[in-house]
């Protein structure tokens, strides 16, 4: 008997890609680069965090975290995402929704999003239920991950 789709989720997963497919028809682009950094894990008693970043992100110049200038700012949140809380699973329909309860982009704080999911060997695609906005576009986004080992 397959394993639970819940239980193939735990753990540690390496973000491989992250496309943005507008719904126009326009071309596909990727807002971290075509070799952005990411982790998502999935905790046994419910939990999940994802980080996002592009991977050329640079240092402040006073390498002080509050002293940043408004342009250090503004970059650091625009090639960053991230956000945590509860995900749950409904095994019949084989569906995933994340629920965030901290985020760096304010406006989800408090929402549940549903997500498509499929796994595939070592190899989890989420996507985004139905579309969204995104750098001024209607978009699905469209993420790829592998699971994560320490070696």
């Amino acid at each position: 008997m397959a394993s639970s789709l819940r239980n193939q989720l735990i753990g540690a997963w390496k973000l491989v890609s992250y496309v943005e497919q507008p719904v126009d028809g326009s071309a596909p682009f990727y807002p971290f680069s075509e070799n952005p950094r990411g982790i998502i894990m999935y905790t046994p008693d419910g939990f999940m965090s994802a980080q996002l970043c592009h991977p050329d992100r640079e240092p402040f110049a006073s390498g002080d975290w509050f002293k940043g200038t408004p342009d250090e700012y503004e970059a650091e949140a625009s090639t960053y995402v991230s956000y945590t809380g509860p995900f749950s699973v409904d095994e019949e329909k084989q569906t995933l929704t994340h629920s965030m309860f901290i985020s760096l982009f304010p406006n989800w704080i408090g929402q549940t999003q549903p997500r498509v999911v499929s796994i595939d060997g070592d190899f989890l695609n989420l996507s985004t239920a139905s579309p969204i906005q995104s750098a001024g576009k209607t978009v699905n986004s469209c993420l790829r991950w592998k699971r994560a080992t320490n070696a």
